[in-house]
């Protein structure tokens, strides 16, 4: 196996060879557990895949956790112990990337994946689908530079005419994306996603626990080699996996699986706000107002949209949500830089009394 078939283009060979230099080799990371990580490339004399841990001073260097690797990106390291160890040095620019605000109170992004060509989001249809979810989805995914495709699971479970409307109100919120149907009992739809995992291409799964992401790549792998939960009470497939993994697939294309997210906070998402509502965006250049908050002031293209019944009320509440989110821990986050830089200014100048 070769580098270009676990993704490496040109761009980022030319990358690695200035930083990694001779000394080091490059290797893409396959997993990450609790600061674990694993990597794959060439080991010595032999291609593989072998455990490695930060150094002390990347950890040392490290500004914040998104500057840790994660499951895609591409390494430097340093084998040792007979390759069965690496040490790993550097990470190479992203190309694109997932990352939402970390759990909890903290205002700081945490990184998910990297270097992903295309995105499956997984909504079922029978439990789990959601439009405001949808876009929350979307928004991330573009923000990072991903293409998204929307994957509707478990379509065997309603009627014909029932998809077509879950269809329907998917377009009716402007996304252009990709719909694929399937069904992980019959197979349908299998071929379709299949044609969208080209060799050397990094796809990843993101949707919530139990619907049916694992059985997909069991399928696309050919086998049960995946553990999947027992269906609970809501019909739902119990989730799983525990852990974000890159998978390699028979064909040369890649999947990233990854447990369920309750939290997709949002921080620096402008520009994904921007491609995901770009119906929204289009109709405010007509508003009267250069600032309007498409709430009740005149000669707004926004609200006559939506009276004319040309665009969902319920469309625009979820732009403005995720709008003022993004906006809120934007502004938290740069106050916070502000404080550490007023700590670090304060810290230096008491430094200086005593030199």
């Amino acid at each position: 196996m070769k580098l270009e078939e676990l993704g490496l283009d040109s761009e980022m060979a030319q990358q690695a060879a200035a930083l990694c230099g001779t000394d080091l080799a490059l290797a893409r990371v396959t997993a990450v557990d609790r600061g674990r990580y694993l990597v794959r490339g060439v080991m010595g004399d032999v291609f593989g895949e072998i455990p490695a841990e930060l150094t002390g001073k990347f950890l040392h260097l490290a500004e914040s956790s998104a500057e840790l690797p994660c499951v895609g990106d591409w390494v430097c390291v340093q084998v040792r112990d007979g390759g069965t160890q690496a040490s790993i040095h550097h990470v190479l620019p992203r190309r694109t990337f997932l990352r939402r605000k970390a759990a909890g109170r903290d205002v700081a992004f945490q990184m998910i994946a990297a270097n992903i060509d295309v995105a499956f989001i997984v909504q079922s249809c029978h439990f789990d689908f959601n439009l405001p979810r949808l876009e929350r989805y979307l928004v991330m995914v573009r923000d990072g530079g991903i293409e998204p495709v929307v994957l509707l699971t478990k379509t065997d479970l309603v009627s014909q005419p029932e998809l077509q409307g879950l269809i329907e109100s998917i377009r009716g919120i402007g996304v252009e994306a990709p719909i694929v149907c399937l069904s992980n009992v019959t197979g349908a739809g299998v071929d379709e996603v299949r044609q969208h995992l080209a060799p050397g291409k990094t796809c990843c799964l993101l949707g919530s626990s139990g619907v049916g992401k694992t059985t997909l790549i069991n399928r696309l792998l050919g086998g049960e080699t995946l553990a999947t939960g027992e269906v609970s009470h809501t019909g739902e497939g119990r989730h799983t996996t525990t852990r974000r993994h890159l998978i390699v697939l028979a064909h040369g294309g890649m999947l990233i699986d990854m447990p369920g997210m309750r939290e997709l906070g949002l921080l620096g998402a402008g520009e994904g706000i921007a491609d995901t509502f770009a119906d929204i965006h289009a109709l405010a250049a007509h508003c009267r107002y250069p600032d309007c908050t498409h709430g009740g002031e005149p000669g707004c293209a926004v609200r006559a949209a939506v009276e004319r019944g040309e665009l969902s009320e319920a469309h625009l509440r979820n732009f403005e949500k995720l709008r003022k989110e993004s906006e809120f821990h934007d502004l938290s986050q740069q106050e916070r830089r502000k404080k550490d830089r007023d700590f670090g200014r304060f810290l230096h100048a008491y430094k200086k009394q005593w030199d």
